[in-house]
C-alpha cells in the first residue's frame, strides 16, 4: 500500500506540473493576443486616416463620385461601340456588294477604223461579281454589249479584250 501511495503522489505532482505549464502557455497566448489586437487597432486607425485622404483627392472630388462618373462614361462608350459596330457591319456588306473594281481597255476593233473607239469596261465588286460592257465601233454603227460576271467568269463567251479587262479588275486589292 505504501508503494501505491507513493505512485499516486508522483502522479499528482506530475498533474500539477502539467496544469502549471498549461497556465503559462495560456498567459503567453493571452499576451500575444493583446499585442496583435493593439497592432490591428493601429493599422485600422492608419487605414481610416489614409482612406479619407485617398477618397478626397483631385481638387476635393470624392473617389466614389469619380468612379461613378467613369462607370457611366464606360456604359456610354459601350453603347456607342455597339452602334458603330452595327454600322460598320452594314458598310462592310455594302462595300462587298458595291462596285469597287473598274477597268477600262480601249482597242481598235477593225483595221479600217482610225482610232481606238471600241472599249471593254469591267465593273466588279470584291467577290468578282458584276458586269462587263463592250462597245464595238465601226464607221457606220456602234454596238454595245453587256455580259454578267460571277466570280470573274461569265456564262457568255468573252472576247480577248473582255477577258483581259476582267482579269485586270480582279487583280485589284481586295478589302
Amino acid at each position: 500500500m505504501n508503494l501505491s501511495l507513493s505512485i499516486l503522489q508522483d502522479i499528482m505532482q506530475l498533474h500539477w506540473w502539467g496544469i502549471s505549464a498549461l497556465a503559462v502557455l495560456l498567459v503567453i497566448a493571452f499576451l500575444i493576443n493583446v499585442s496583435l489586437y493593439r497592432k490591428l487597432n493601429k493599422r485600422m486607425k492608419h487605414f481610416e486616416s489614409s482612406s479619407k485622404t485617398l477618397q478626397t483627392f483631385m481638387s476635393g472630388h470624392d473617389l466614389d463620385t469619380i468612379l461613378s462618373d467613369c462607370t457611366k462614361r464606360l456604359d456610354q462608350l459601350e453603347q456607342a461601340f455597339t452602334k458603330n459596330d452595327t454600322r460598320l457591319s452594314q458598310l462592310q456588306l455594302k462595300t462587298q456588294v458595291g462596285v469597287d473594281r473598274a477597268e477600262l481597255l480601249r482597242f481598235r476593233a477593225f483595221e479600217n477604223v482610225g482610232s481606238d473607239l471600241s472599249f471593254a469596261l469591267a465593273l466588279l465588286n470584291q467577290e468578282g461579281n458584276g458586269v462587263v460592257l463592250s462597245s464595238i465601233h465601226n464607221r457606220e454603227e456602234s454596238r454595245l454589249y453587256a455580259k454578267p460576271i460571277a466570280q470573274g467568269l461569265s456564262t457568255y463567251s468573252l472576247t480577248g479584250e473582255e477577258k483581259e479587262v476582267i482579269e485586270r479588275a480582279m487583280q485589284g486589292p481586295k478589302i
